[in-house]
């Protein structure tokens, strides 16, 4: 592989070349005036990053505040889409280096497949062994809506197409005249993008957002998944060829966009029922395509090859019953596309007739059929790549695509059931009761087949839509089949009561069935959404005791006595700081872990991480490995963001490298807990001990700013762009729960998106630095100890890597500008300079327990990235400041005046990256 200068010196290449064809636009569309301020406002931040100077910052302040309409906003565009062109070329650096290695001798790349079959080889375990652990590999990923991708599709389109361009300049092969056509094309390229209207003009709908989830399984994932479990079999199978090994689907997708209705009106029954049709009518059309290309490939005749006896009747069977004469393949001999003609037309009619497949499972039965026989007729060691890849899709995608999570608040469900129960006069307030009450009458009613449910007359509407979402699910179960929804996830889980109202609810609808004989039928998993620092101390608890309940636990029996349960990043640091989030979520994992083998009961945990620091980002093998190791044989279920899902799934190669790495990271460490017989050496007692008294100080220090200080709220309502966001028209769902304006109602996406985009981003990481220097403070030797710790701890170095690029991130300089916005002086300077006491102990312990000199040191290409950007979203955060300040001090501001504050939004969203 070449050396990193060399392959920094290429993306430093583009930059400039994508730089300078943005300045030769500038010039065309604003004259050398505008060309000239963009570089003056560059220069002057420039150089007051490199040395402050009290003369420049007044200048470039004079200078951004004397700024006039047409010329501000084109001055903020500018800057914005200059992130837009980095991004690309730091996608395109990304695929060049992973070229680069598969070019090289060196051996795989990190968190490659290739490079995790051979760490794994070095364990020595059996191949039965190792085929143990690749049947009980899974990963869920789960695409969300949050609103805070704030990048549109037709600007994504032209991200897309500048970065195919690129890469084609890479090639050694392109002639002269063909660079001249590309390089046009990406002048032209860029100008469009220059020319696009990046604001939304109003919200996404619902089902918009469902289409642009759509539109990355048919641009990538579609193809990307199967492509990784073809790479790992390959790989498994030149390490050992002697040794036949079966890769299972242990990599899927799923989906909250149209089925998450907590705090969000908008997903009704309806819309969820269209989101399942939309689904499955791409996945057909996949198919579809796929069959026709398949099709011009399967030109073998019975006059050449022998057919199999099985396929030919089944043909013969099969032609009459499902073609017209007009619709059949005319060529008798050509076996395999009369069959296929036969797969087209019943896949047309999926949906619609009785001549379509009921399930996914009739159309893989005849694509084995195909194979089988196809390549009875090939040389055992080739196998058909293509029509197996078919198959592999159909295994992973059925006739739903994604797995649709349903998700609703406690509250909801213990409404509708007080209701219920009321009307067929069991309990006059069932939501008044104590919780033991509650389960006593619950389980009553989950014991008897009987339903409650009367005519639905006399029930509330929002009752009403609580039974029409379950029986919408058992409407779906029918139609698409049991794939397309099995997890009812249940937001602000408190007690054990929150499950089984869910489970009563399912048993009205017919989902949960229990006969008069005392079978039973269970087909949905019904998972606690643990998301405050409380309701994960109390998490165990709960889990207990719903074990404990023989119906709850005849109910796991039917679900393969496997439990869900989602661990939510955003509210427990909204509420706690990160750092003690993390840790209570560690533990918590391990607690109901450990709890939960007592019982013979397999957890597989889901965690709700954000695309942003705050909110649990960073790199999917960083987040699977930093779990505790014992918990990720049962499963591993992550949120991918809706604010990642562009820079991760956008471009093929870019979305096979993050499955690739979440998969290999997957794989390495569940080899390694099942090489040793005890997997505590993976961490110690003392760490642990450590972290406790760690968070512990890191929560009071948190919890005394953000509930402590009255005045708090206030700062944070001022000092951050928090109201404009609201105008952003990023998302379908409302900011806050019930429109109210209590911090505990607050969504944690906006409350971690207004402080990053003023530079303070203390969700990120305040409060971590008191945590760390309170412990190292104890006792001299504790730096050592943490110095340990975050070399051999993966769940420590990721906090600590986490916390650097969060400081890097932030900036006190950039963020002080903000306080003009506050209205009470005295409020600003104090608790500021609280916030930015914490950040400097945060970054000098952090370069302690590291032993790096900098911030991100052992990350060179991610510290370059930010130093790259840094000086250039200032200018942005210096006009967003002044913007919104012209913007409040107005009573009727203009539409131009708001334009430009949500541009400098969009703006600094896209410089900071990973910032909802």
């Amino acid at each position: 592989m070449n050396n990193t200068v060399d392959h920094n010196a290429q993306l430093r290449s583009d930059v400039k070349k994508l730089g300078n064809i943005l300045g030769e636009i500038l010039v065309h569309h604003g004259g050398i005036e505008l060309f000239n301020k963009v570089e003056d406002i560059r220069e002057l931040t420039k150089s007051l990053r490199k040395q402050y100077d009290e003369k420049t910052y007044s200048e470039l302040k004079n200078m951004i505040s004397r700024l006039e309409p047409p010329t501000r906003q084109h001055v903020i565009r500018a800057f914005s889409i200059y992130f837009h062109l980095i991004n690309i070329a730091e996608q395109n650096h990304r695929i060049r280096r992973r070229r680069d290695y598969q070019l090289s001798d060196v051996g795989g790349q990190p968190f490659s497949l290739e490079n995790a079959v051979s760490k794994v080889k070095e364990l020595n375990l059996s191949n039965e062994e190792l085929q143990q652990v690749l049947n009980d590999l899974s990963i869920e990923l789960i695409i969300t809506a949050h609103p805070t991708e704030a990048t549109k599709r037709t600007v994504l389109e032209i991200q897309k197409r500048i970065s195919s361009i690129l890469q084609k300049l890479d090639s050694p092969m392109v002639t002269k005249k063909e660079r001249r056509n590309y390089e046009d094309s990406l002048f032209n390229e860029v100008t469009a993008l220059w020319q696009t209207d990046e604001l939304r003009h109003r919200k996404p709908k619902v089902l918009d957002e469902v289409k642009n989830g759509l539109y990355y399984f048919d641009e990538t994932l579609f193809d990307t998944l199967p492509s990784v479990h073809q790479e790992l079999e390959l790989q498994l199978q030149n390490n050992n060829p002697d040794f036949h090994w079966k890769v299972p689907n242990f990599l899927r997708f799923g989906s909250w966009i149209g089925g998450d209705r907590d705090g969000n009106p908008n997903v009704t029954p309806e819309i969820t029922w269209e989101t399942l049709q939309m689904q499955r009518s791409l996945v057909l059309k996949k198919y579809n395509e796929s069959i026709n290309e398949l099709m011009k490939r399967f030109s073998q005749s019975t006059e050449r090859i022998q057919v199999s006896d099985e396929l030919i009747a089944s043909v013969e069977r099969e032609e009459p019953k499902y073609l017209t004469e007009d619709e059949r393949w005319p060529i008798e001999s050509e076996v395999y596309r009369r069959k296929f003609a036969i797969i087209l037309k019943r896949l047309h009619e999926v949906g619609k007739s009785e001549l379509g497949y009921k399930n996914s499972d009739e159309l893989l039965n005849d694509l084995v059929q195909i194979r089988e026989s196809a390549e009875s007729h090939q040389p055992a060691d080739r196998k058909l790549k293509t029509i197996r890849k078919l198959i592999r899709q159909v295994q992973l995608f059925g006739f739903h695509l994604a797995t649709l999570d349903i998700r609703n608040h406690s509250g909801e469900h213990e409404a509708a059931v007080n209701e219920l129960l009321k009307a067929v006069n069991i309990t006059e307030n069932y939501s008044e009761l104590p919780e033991e009450e509650k389960i006593a009458i619950l389980k009553k009613v989950l014991s008897d087949p009987r339903p409650l449910l009367l005519l639905e007359e006399g029930y509330s509407k929002e009752t009403l839509s609580i039974l029409n979402v379950f029986k919408l699910i058992r409407k779906a179960h029918v139609e698409f089949g049991k794939r397309s929804i099995e997890v009812y996830l249940i937001s602000m889980t408190q007690s054990a009561s929150d499950l089984l109202e869910v489970l009563l609810l399912a048993k009205e609808a017919g989902i949960y069935r229990l006969f008069s004989d005392g079978r039973l039928e269970s087909d949905l998993h019904v998972a606690p959404l643990l998301e405050t620092i409380d309701d994960l101390v109390a998490g165990p608890k709960i889990l207990k005791s719903l074990f404990e309940m023989d119906v709850y636990r005849n109910h796991l029996v039917k679900r393969g006595n496997h439990q869900e349960i989602m661990l939510g990043y955003s509210d427990g640091s909204k509420d706690g700081g990160t750092l003690t989030a993390n840790w209570k979520l560690f533990k918590a994992q391990q607690e109901i872990h450990n709890m939960a083998r007592e019982f013979n009961i397999r957890l597989k945990f889901f965690h709700g991480r954000g695309g942003s620091l705050g909110r649990g980002g960073g790199s999917l093998n960083t987040s699977i490995l930093s779990q505790p190791v014992e918990t990720l044989g049962d499963g591993v279920k992550i949120t991918e963001q809706g604010e990642v899902l562009s820079s991760r799934y956008l471009l093929g190669d870019i979305a096979y490298r993050n499955l690739e790495q979440a998969a290999s990271a997957l794989l390495e460490a569940c080899s390694k807990v099942a090489s040793a017989n005890d997997h505590a050496y993976l961490r110690k007692k003392e760490w642990e001990i450590a972290m406790e008294e760690i968070s512990k100080h890191a929560l009071e220090k948190y919890q005394s700013l953000v509930f402590g200080d009255n005045d708090f709220l206030t700062y944070f309502n001022q000092a951050t762009p928090l109201k404009e966001i609201g105008a952003l028209n990023i998302g379908s769902r409302p900011m806050s729960r019930k429109n109210s304006q209590r911090f505990e109602d607050l969504r944690a996406i906006p409350w971690v998106f207004a402080w990053t985009q003023s530079r303070q981003m203390i969700p990120a990481w305040y409060a971590a630095g008191t945590g760390l220097e309170s412990f190292l403070n104890l006792n001299e030797s504790n730096l050592e100890l943490l110095q340990t710790m975050y070399k051999h701890w993966p769940f420590f170095r990721s906090t600590i890597n986490n916390l650097q690029m969060a400081l890097m991130k932030a900036d006190m300089a950039t963020a002080k500008e903000y306080l003009s916005l506050v209205e009470d002086p005295a409020i600003a300077k104090r608790i500021f300079e609280n916030i930015s006491d914490e950040y400097y102990t945060t970054r000098k312990v952090l370069l302690q327990i590291s032993g790096n000199e900098e911030l991100l040191a052992h990350t060179p290409n991610i510290q370059e990235s930010v130093h790259r950007r840094n000086p250039y979203v200032d200018p942005l955060n210096f006009l967003q400041v002044d913007l919104i300040k012209k913007l409040r001090e107005t009573e009727n501001p203009s539409d131009d005046l708001v334009t430009e504050v949500l541009l400098t939004i969009n703006g600094v969203a896209a410089g900071l990256v990973n910032t909802g």
